[in-house]
């Protein structure tokens, strides 16, 4: 487990209530304490109405692969989805006053940028990771994104 992991996980407690986290992956543990007693209803609450990806760990390595077909949605063959690897807020350009890195119909090739992610006040440039043309925008710019969420549908044929 890295830094970064640990800050997501901070984060994340601060975003959901909690001051308590503990986890045992292996022989990794870690607990993480802030301020005074356990909030036992907080976490209840949390674990009951967060998906369970969001807990995942997000290795860039390990990130849910962009261009996942989108075929398990029962879209055409040829469609992909460009995923997010990371919890965060998604763009869709460097700035409020900038034009968006692509639009439904701007072709894309595996190094294009499609948008920037923040996390933890870090901008994210994403990559498309597949070639072809986006026909599909599938979140609104400045909206909360989690790990694995498809962002954009890919036209690959």
């Amino acid at each position: 487990m890295d830094f970064r992991e640990i800050k997501r996980i901070v984060e994340l407690m601060d975003q959901h209530g909690l001051s308590v986290f503990k986890l045992e992956q292996g022989e990794t543990k870690l607990e993480l304490k802030k301020g005074g007693d356990l909030d036992v209803k907080a976490i209840q609450n949390w674990m009951s109405s967060s998906p369970a990806p969001q807990y995942a760990p997000a290795y860039p390595q390990a990130a849910a692969p962009a261009g996942v077909p989108a075929v398990e949605a029962g879209l055409p063959t040829n469609l992909k989805e460009v995923t997010s690897p990371m919890v965060g807020t998604f763009y869709t350009a460097s700035s409020p006053d900038s034009e968006p890195f692509v639009k439904v119909g701007t072709k894309v090739g595996a190094e294009s940028t499609v948008c920037i992610i923040e996390a933890m006040k870090v901008m994210n440039e994403i990559k498309s990771e597949i070639s072809g043309e986006i026909v599909e925008l599938l979140v609104e710019n400045g909206t909360a994104v989690q790990y694995g969420e498809p962002l954009f549908r890919v036209k690959t044929a």
